[in-house]
């Protein structure tokens, strides 16, 4: 049977906290509990998986077991340190590697299902060579499970990409952001995730966060930034500099632009790749609000002038 990830049998990140793990728990054994779902096999097998994720990660030491070794960490007997020393000798051998009773200690293990693990972590009809199952046969590579984790940017790195550098399981990983990352893209970093034992690791996987920005976002693959003018601007027409990923570029506001109009600079989006061309930036216009300052005579005189231009609905019922 294949090995359930617990983090994601309680729909949690690999980072969540105590009172996050005890929340999400309950909410779930509530929610296949059997006395809710009478007679429902399913209901009935998520309830022990839920209950099973809940005392492995509710348990300081045993989590710290599962994230470094999955469930074979959990077994009875389980020995960290020979097994990192199996491992370091290159799966055993010779030369003083650990062998099995030394991993799940001697004589005892009485609940290790020995068939199990080999058929879990060493695939086909033997262990590789030099296993501490023995054997002298080449046993098909196993992969590690995949990490889940997220990262969050700001939003000019979101635009034009670039490389940051996290800390996972002790270990710098340079990730590379794509230009154009949104809000819940995945990113997929290979051999950057839980070991297997005699196999390749699996992958680091991490969804993209993006930090909140005054003026600028990005939607459908396109740039969007809010443009504040003033009513004497947008009535008459204006030219505006505004910053791009490709520098500075000068925007012309039409005459009689009204609140909430939008304006297209194409190509001066999120920057292009050879897969690619640049997307476009949307200007949203937003008329400024009136400063709060006293009113003088001509700023009275100017305003009366602009809304005697405006028409008036007829009010009716």
């Amino acid at each position: 049977m294949a090995e359930q990830d617990l983090y994601r049998v309680l729909g949690i990140s690999r980072d969540a906290d105590a009172d996050v793990i005890k929340k999400a728990y309950r909410a779930l054994a509530l929610k296949y509990h059997p006395d809710r779902n009478p007679g429902d096999k399913k209901a009935e097998e998520s309830f022990k998986s839920v209950n099973h994720a809940h005392e492995v990660l509710s348990d300081v030491k045993k989590r710290k077991l599962y994230d470094d070794f999955g469930e074979m960490g959990l077994r009875e007997g389980f020995n960290a340190d020979a097994y990192r020393q199996w491992q370091s000798a290159g799966g055993g051998g010779g030369g003083g590697a650990a062998g099995f009773e030394d991993i799940f200690g001697s004589g005892g293990g009485g609940n290790v299902d020995f068939s199990e693990l080999f058929g879990q972590y060493f695939q086909g009809g033997r262990a590789a060579g030099g296993s501490p199952f023995g054997g002298g046969g080449r046993g098909r590579p196993v992969r590690g499970r995949d990490l889940e984790s997220e990262v969050t940017i700001d939003l000019p790195l979101a635009v034009r990409g670039g490389e940051v550098t996290l800390n996972v399981r002790n270990e710098s990983v340079r990730v590379r952001i794509p230009s154009g990352a949104k809000e819940g893209t995945r990113l997929r970093i290979a051999g950057k995730g839980m070991p297997s034992a005699n196999g390749q690791a699996g992958d680091l996987v991490l969804a993209v966060k993006v930090e909140a920005h005054p003026w600028f976002w990005i939607e459908d693959d396109d740039l969007h930034v809010r443009l504040p003018v003033a009513v004497v601007e947008a009535w008459r027409g204006t030219k505006v500099s505004i910053p791009t990923p490709a520098g500075d570029v000068t925007l012309r506001v039409p005459p009689h632009t009204v609140h909430g109009a939008k304006l297209r600079l194409r190509g001066k989006g999120i920057p292009g790749s050879p897969k690619r061309e640049a997307s476009d930036l949307m200007v949203h216009i937003e008329l400024a609000p009136l400063p709060d300052t006293p009113a003088t005579e001509e700023a009275i005189k100017l305003l009366e002038t602009v809304q005697a231009t405006a028409p008036r609905d007829d009010l009716r019922f």
